[in-house]
């Protein structure tokens, strides 16, 4: 039988190089904080260069990366840029999204076309670059894909925010079993309503509250609430033995 490791070993991240899109605010910008606190180089990639830079100031792990994930032809230089400051990269966390609004009779094909662009045809091409390296280099790695509660729960959000969660984590199932003989594991976190920019006004009025108060916890999560499952999914002694699975962290939202 294997030797018992310590928590503090069981999630020390040393020489673990992360890139974290949508870093620069809310979710991203608290998993790159928490993974470099816990020993990794952490590629911060977004499109706000300025928020990047101050993040950046935080610590000498944090490697800023101004981006646009939607913008196809550059990512494969950014990845470059990314691998050439931090060195080789070995986990990517796929966070970068938009949130969508109206029903659907009442969204135009431009506001659906840019919700799919950011939160799925991203997330297929970055996990495919990187995918593509680790593979050159014979090298294991983990990708940490953000779906959302909604992707299983619709009325709740969105139709086009909601199908674009339900495409990661189908996307998240297909990634894991192709690439598994690789040694690279794939697996998603299914957030409830976290505080965050995104979600603040929502969460401020009345619908938000009276969501909020039909869920089984009475509140909304906090971005540190998250912390743990990110760890989990980001250490390969932790989770070497996962792949494909979709963890909720929701406050029991979808029970209800």
């Amino acid at each position: 039988m294997a030797p018992i490791t310590l928590a503090q070993k069981l999630f020390d991240l040393t020489g673990e190089v992360a890139l974290v899109s949508g870093a620069s605010s809310g979710l991203g910008r608290r998993f790159a904080q928490v993974l470099a606190a816990h020993g990794a180089k952490v590629v911060v990639a977004a499109r706000r260069a300025d928020r990047l830079e101050g993040l950046a100031g935080e610590s000498e792990r944090f490697f800023p990366l101004a981006v646009d994930v939607t913008d196809a032809p550059r990512l494969a230089a950014a990845l470059d840029a990314a691998e050439a400051a931090a060195g080789p990269l070995t986990l990517l966390v796929n966070n970068a999204g938009i949130g969508g609004g109206g029903r659907i009779v009442d969204t135009p094909d431009e506001a659906w076309e840019q919700v799919q662009k950011t939160n799925v045809d991203s997330v297929w091409r970055l996990s495919r670059l990187f995918a593509q390296r680790l593979i050159a280099r014979h090298s294991p790695g983990a990708i940490i894909n953000i779906a959302s509660l909604v992707a299983g729960r619709v009325g709740l959000s969105s139709a086009s925010y909601a199908v674009s969660k339900a495409a990661v984590l189908q996307m998240t199932r297909a990634q894991a079993f192709e690439w598994a003989r690789h040694g690279i594991r794939v697996n998603a976190i299914s957030p409830g309503y976290v505080h965050s920019e995104m979600t603040s006004e929502f969460l401020a009025s009345k619908a938000g509250q009276d969501m909020v108060g039909r869920s089984p916890q009475r509140r909304a999560g906090n971005a540190s609430d998250l912390d743990g499952v990110l760890l989990l999914l980001a250490s390969r002694r932790a989770s070497g033995f996962m792949t494909g699975a979709d963890i909720a962290v929701d406050g029991g939202h979808a029970l209800a």
